[in-house]
């Protein structure tokens, strides 16, 4: 769905999973600074947006994700997962309840698949799936933002600001007085300097929550069955995950960023070494410079130098091993 803020000036389409909205508007380390300082605002209109309502709602989905959802307060933001049998994410969620419904925004593309897997689980319940991205699209407003929110619209607010459940016919008009746009890549730079982890970049089909360090965030350890627990429970208490998270700082000297998938090697075995992991999402930071997200081996020594093709990184810590 191509977002009508792709008219707005200076305005270059995203490409790949984030295509329909604007990588950026011109300028992408002014549009990083004024997220990080809280201003304008990120059209995220190309996300899929689900809502389940009904009596039974939170019951329900308590059942069939990893968060515990059933005494979720309204307004009060959550994310969770559906696994598979084996434990491999295949969804990630983004929640709020407003006291009648439970709101969702998810991967784009994404929608048409997590629905047909809640309606194939609804059984008796007491519950309604509707697909909602063809008239509510997402916006994101950073934390410390004063944009007003239009009056009505469902709010989803975290430690990283407020995604808005914003009516798709009313996006323009507010993009209009909500302050200058930014573009995906700047928000999505502003995640890889959290090490958050999105599905589909980070994961891959054999992906574990404990690797990304879901564990907390999106999965509640004290919570009944659902798919995949088996595999939760067994890593949490019985073992480790077999790779996890790294942040990396890569040479600046670099013209080009070491691209999604670039394998990584231990430094000190040179660039024919035996392959230890891989850059999930390379970004370009305002203060940081070149920087990316990785998935390593789980036992690659914390301090070891890295070269991702040719680059050097350095890593930082995410996942304990």
């Amino acid at each position: 769905m191509k977002s009508p803020l792709l008219s707005l000036p200076g305005a270059v389409p995203a490409e790949g999973v984030d295509e329909g909205v604007a990588g950026h508007y011109g300028d992408l380390f002014r549009e990083q600074r004024a997220l990080a300082d809280g201003a304008g605002f990120v059209d995220l209109s190309h996300r899929g947006v689900v809502t389940v309502s009904g009596e039974d709602r939170l019951s329900w989905l308590h059942l069939l994700l990893t968060q515990h959802v059933t005494d979720l307060r309204v307004g009060e933001a959550t994310e969770a997962l559906i696994l598979s049998a084996n434990g491999h994410i295949e969804h990630a969620l983004y929640l709020v309840d407003d006291g009648l419904t439970v709101w969702m925004h998810v991967e784009p593309g994404t929608e048409e698949a997590l629905i047909g897997y809640l309606e194939s689980m609804k059984f008796f319940y007491r519950a309604e799936v509707a697909d909602r991205t063809a008239d509510i699209a997402v916006v994101h407003l950073p934390a410390g933002s004063i944009a007003p929110v239009p009056p009505g619209v469902v709010v989803r607010e975290t430690a990283y600001g407020r995604d808005l459940f914003l009516p798709r016919a009313d996006l323009e008009a507010f993009a209009g007085q909500a302050g200058p746009p930014a573009g995906i890549l700047a928000h999505e730079a502003l995640r890889v300097e959290h090490h958050r982890p999105r599905l589909g970049f980070e994961t891959d089909h054999r992906t574990i929550p404990h690797e990304l360090g879901w564990i907390g965030t999106a999965v509640h350890l004290q919570k009944g069955c659902y798919r995949g627990q088996e595999t939760v429970a067994r890593v949490q208490n019985l073992g480790k995950p077999p790779r996890r998270l790294v942040f990396l700082h890569l040479d600046g000297s670099e013209v080009h960023l070491p691209v999604a998938g670039t394998e990584l090697r231990v430094a000190a075995d040179g660039p024919d070494g035996r392959k230890i992991g891989f850059i999930t999402t390379s970004v370009r930071h305002h203060e940081l410079g070149p920087v990316a997200l990785a998935l390593v081996k789980r036992n690659v020594p914390v301090d070891a130098p890295l070269l991702a093709g040719t680059t050097a990184a350095a890593q930082e810590t995410v996942v304990e091993p």
